[in-house]
């Protein structure tokens, strides 16, 4: 049987709050869907919930990754060069984006289609496992799933503000504990990563 490969291209917004909860934001501009935005949540307390936009992009994450709970309704995202807002559900997230990292910039010397290739993605596995805690760029995805991660840059998230239901959830933090969605986590530092991510079903 011939392997269908399903890739996704956009940027992964990894970060934490005081309060302990974690939160992974995908905005995708290229995928078998179409553009769109998905928001993973983890609480202080480990309740995993996903918020999709609709039934369809809800069905593909979470056949790939795990969640408590899932919520379907509007994910509204606005990039900009320096930062990135959010409103999905009882969420509002507003991040500021800084200066390329160290590893954004080694990122950057290797060719994007060189960096997006599920090979290359396989060969600095081990190192991405020394550099970042809880972080794989290879592994099983669920469901006879494997799901490679290749990252083309990287900045750092200096500032943030989350409100859920109009409640503020403390300042910026570190993405720790690591996230359960699946079988990696973002760096732990706060960061955004443009990314290619791809899923052998």
């Amino acid at each position: 049987m011939t392997a269908t490969y399903q890739r996704f291209d956009g940027e992964i917004f990894g970060l934490g709050t005081s309060s302990g909860d974690r939160f992974v934001v995908g905005r995708w501009v290229a995928s078998p869907l179409g553009p769109f935005a998905d928001v993973m949540h983890e609480s202080a307390d480990g309740h995993r919930r996903l918020l999709a936009p609709d039934d369809e992009v809800a069905e593909l994450v979470r056949s790939t990754y795990e969640f408590d709970e899932v919520r379907i309704g509007p994910v509204r995202i606005d990039r900009s060069t320096d930062g990135m807002t959010v409103r999905a559900d009882d969420l509002a997230i507003d991040v500021a984006v800084g200066r390329r990292t160290p590893v954004g910039r080694l990122l950057r010397l290797v060719p994007a289609p060189v960096a997006r290739s599920r090979w290359w993605a396989t060969l600095v596995g081990p190192f991405a496992r020394l550099v970042f805690d809880g972080v794989r760029t290879r592994g099983s995805a669920g469901n006879g799933r494997v799901e490679w991660y290749g990252a083309t840059d990287q900045h750092r998230i200096v500032r943030a503000t989350v409100r859920r239901d109009g409640v503020d959830l403390g300042g910026l933090a570190d993405v720790w504990p690591p996230v359960r969605f699946g079988f990696s986590s973002t760096p732990r530092a706060p960061s955004v990563a443009s990314v290619r991510t791809t899923i052998r079903l």
